[in-house]
């Protein structure tokens, strides 16, 4: 079972590469894997994981994003929802994290 994200995927590889004028073989040459598999990966019958798909970018020359330009990832789907201990309290940022550790510390080291 595929889904839109997939499908676009897919199609943007199939042109890239087309554009290039590569064919399936020499792309799965450049990214490690058989003919095959960029087939696959084309027809949305298999997902690309996140390394697969920075291996694809780095071999069409181009950006991790022109994979996903002009998609919508609403998809009516909701935002994840804070659970437990975390909901309805704000959640820090990494930096924010780093800030309150550092202060937690130097105000142990006045002590």
């Amino acid at each position: 079972m595929c889904d839109d994200i997939d499908l676009q995927l897919g199609r943007r590889v199939r042109r890239r590469r087309r554009l290039l004028g590569l064919t399936q073989q020499q792309l799965g040459a450049c990214c490690g894997v058989r003919f095959q598999q960029i087939q696959k990966y084309e027809t949305a019958t298999n997902k690309m994981s996140a390394g697969m798909i920075a291996r694809l970018a780095r071999a069409l020359g181009v950006e991790v994003g022109y994979f996903y330009d002009g998609l919508d990832l609403s998809g009516g789907m909701k935002a994840a929802q804070p659970r437990g201990r975390a909901q309805g309290r704000e959640i820090l940022a990494g930096a924010d994290v780093a800030s309150v550790f550092l202060v937690g510390k130097a105000a142990r080291v006045m002590r």
